[in-house]
């Protein structure tokens, strides 16, 4: 499993863990692979706790970081909108949907002391200090997850040493994020969790790698073990892209209910939805996903109004779902097909071992064959 960028990296393994926890971030680096924090939706002083406790845990092992920089959303061409600008786009169609969606469900009210989470800013302006900010940090790697980084970034990135990544869903996408400059692509097949495209690992990894050839290509989508990485290798990767199996560790703070639900559920129990964010994304199909996905009912806003219209039911939902069966027939989060084997809890530490052996196996069993 050694492959060059892994060297470049000070990697054991090429083995690279996106995850919005810093334990499992924290644990994968220290196993050997490279935990990559996703930071959307972090304050500005919790982010730098964050990031200081992982260097804190990790030593001088190496971890990066991931950030949501789509290009085109409500707002783009002006630069996004504030907080009250959101709020006048949202339809009150849609605003009584969530709210009869929750009453239907039986889903209490938060509590009047509770604050919301930050939400996650979108844009690239918007995102600047936060950008910023993870590079005063001994950050390796920082990966925008939706659009092709801004320039100003790819070059703090050169000048700091810093390995600079981009998320492609189509050979189009890796194109552009080439030319741009980045130095490593992501190659997210449909069968990932969170967002995604509309075409597989086993078809985009290949088509990527030899369109930005000799720019170093991740696999993602569909990788939960060995034999699959053996496979994304295969294909002309030089190492991994995982998320959703992390989010069953013993380290994952997944909530309990979720957790439950993807321990239980087969790979034909998600769905590409727009529910949640505004654009699709894979998640656990649930009453939530169900409801938007009914004809009779709103369409999902597009980003950022999606999320400005659904967090305060999200935060209901997550509050209550262990207590309210309602809340829990809601309850779901970002996954993929994977989570069909994603049935029993792990330490992080297991996980990445596995990996490796599945790795080892794999080869010996082909060199047999190829052998015989």
């Amino acid at each position: 499993m050694n492959t060059k960028l892994a060297q470049e990296m000070g990697l054991e393994f090429p083995i690279f863990a996106f995850t919005h926890c810093r334990d499992v971030a924290a644990a994968v680096s220290k196993a050997g692979g490279l935990g990559v924090l996703g930071v959307a939706g972090h304050s500005m002083a919790n982010l730098r706790m964050e990031l200081e406790w992982i260097e804190n845990e990790v030593g001088d092992k190496p971890y990066g970081v991931d950030l949501l920089l789509p290009a085109n959303f409500v707002g783009s061409d002006r630069g996004g909108f504030d907080a009250s600008q959101l709020d006048e786009r949202i339809p009150e169609e849609h605003r009584r949907f969530v709210d009869d969606l929750l009453a239907k469900h039986d889903v209490p009210p938060l509590p009047s002391d509770v604050e919301l989470a930050p939400e996650f800013a979108v844009g690239y302006e918007k995102q600047r200090d936060v950008i910023e900010l993870v590079f005063e940090h001994r950050i390796s790697l920082i990966a925008s997850a939706l659009g092709p980084p801004p320039e100003w970034m790819i070059e703090t990135g050169r000048a700091k040493g810093v390995k600079v990544a981009a998320l492609a869903g189509t050979v189009e996408h890796a194109r552009r994020h080439a030319e741009a400059g980045v130095d490593v692509v992501v190659a997210q097949g449909y069968e990932a969790g969170g967002h995604t495209g509309l075409v597989s690992t086993m078809v985009l990894v290949p088509e990527v790698v030899d369109a930005v050839d000799p720019i170093p290509v991740l696999a993602a989508g569909g990788i939960g073990n060995g034999r699959q990485v053996t496979a994304a290798l295969a294909l002309g990767a030089q190492g991994v892209w995982t998320g959703s199996v992390w989010l069953t560790t013993e380290e994952a703070e997944t909530h309990p209910v979720v957790k439950e639900k993807f321990l239980e559920a087969t790979s034909s129990d998600t769905i590409r939805s727009r529910s949640l964010t505004g654009k699709p994304a894979r998640q656990l199909r649930s009453a939530w996903t169900d409801a938007w996905d009914d004809p009779s009912n709103p369409d999902p806003l597009p980003m950022p109004l999606q999320p400005r219209l659904v967090r305060e039911a999200q935060a209901r939902i997550s509050r209550y779902a262990h207590k309210s069966p309602g809340a829990e027939q809601l309850s779901n989060y970002f996954v993929g097909q994977i989570v069909g084997s994603m049935n029993q809890v792990k330490s992080v530490r297991s996980v990445v071992e596995e990996l490796v052996q599945g790795y080892a196996d794999t080869m010996e069993r082909l060199d047999e064959w190829a052998g015989s």
